[in-house]
């Protein structure tokens, strides 16, 4: 079994290797797009610019949200300060709401009153170019959610990956205003502002069924029945209740154990139902309730 020091510790190296990537990637992207946007006017690539903007203002709550939650807990936070990762993926939602409106508006602006692009050239560059850093962000963002399944870099993956898609579809724009397609400029801005918001939607919902204490996937629940009634003795389980607070699980459930056995049995009993869904899901914290059949 892993021990709970070493696993909580490479958890948070993880955590902040993928926090810090994604402030610097994001700052990144905002000095280049800044740059390219003030020489081409391009309404989508002004939606890519502030979408990077909500990214570097996402990410870096998020640096601190994590640091935060992963203070260990104290006594007046006995259940630790997990849910500080769900308040900032509501906080995320809010600011990605916020330059959705912004580019919608900037969009409907320009459909009304095109204008022709100058060097769209180098946006196509820069957006290439964020389109590489943003794979490779996603890379070590994918790795350290498998490993730590935490909700305030989940969220900031869910608006890189829309990225993808942003820079695509920035890129088509910008191909077609060459052309002389001028309005596609300002209807692909549209569409990614519509696309943008929602994400948002989607982030936000996920934070609070977090704050709500929503109850772990099914999946997870029924692993968890499966290994405390493989215990020996272990006649039934029920009130099974679980909630996710940032890093941690908390589950608590009901172990029916045969009348005749000794309290020193049963609670030995109980132990290795509690280790043996730890080993499992090392993040869980495990409460078990030792009842007579």
């Amino acid at each position: 079994m892993s021990q709970p020091h070493a696993v909580g510790e490479e958890r948070t190296r993880l955590l902040r290797l993928a926090t810090r990537a994604s402030v610097a990637v994001a700052l990144v992207l905002i000095a280049l797009k800044a740059t390219v946007w003030l020489s081409t006017g391009s309404v989508s690539l002004l939606a890519g610019l502030i979408d990077s903007l909500m990214d570097a203002a996402a990410s870096i709550i998020n640096l601190f949200a994590v640091g935060y939650a992963l203070k260990p807990a104290d006594k007046e936070h006995r259940f630790g300060h997990g849910k500080a990762e769900a308040l900032a993926g509501l906080a995320q939602s809010a600011f990605i709401t916020g330059s959705a409106v912004l580019v919608l508006l900037q969009g409907i602006n320009r459909l009304l009153h095109p204008e022709p692009l100058e060097t769209a050239w180098a946006g196509i560059a820069v957006m290439v170019f964020s389109i590489v850093a943003t794979l490779g962000l996603l890379v070590i963002q994918k790795h350290v959610i498998t490993r730590t399944n935490s909700t305030a870099v989940g969220a900031d993956s869910l608006h890189y990956r829309s990225d993808l898609l942003l820079n695509l579809s920035i890129i088509a724009a910008l191909l077609l205003a060459q052309l002389g397609i001028q309005r596609a400029d300002a209807l692909f801005g549209l569409g990614i502002a519509l696309f943008i918001g929602y994400g948002a939607v989607r982030i936000g919902l996920d934070a609070i069924q977090i704050l709500m204490d929503h109850e772990l996937p099914d999946e997870v629940r029924a692993e968890a029945l499966r290994i405390a009634r493989a215990v020996p003795d272990v006649i039934d389980v029920h009130d099974l209740r679980t909630r996710e607070s940032g890093q941690h699980w908390f589950m608590q459930l009901h172990l029916e154990l045969p009348a005749t056995l000794t309290l020193a049995d049963a609670h030995a009993r109980g132990e290795q139902v509690r280790l043996a869904i730890m080993e499992r899901f090392p993040q869980a914290d495990v409460l078990v309730h030792k009842d007579p059949a």
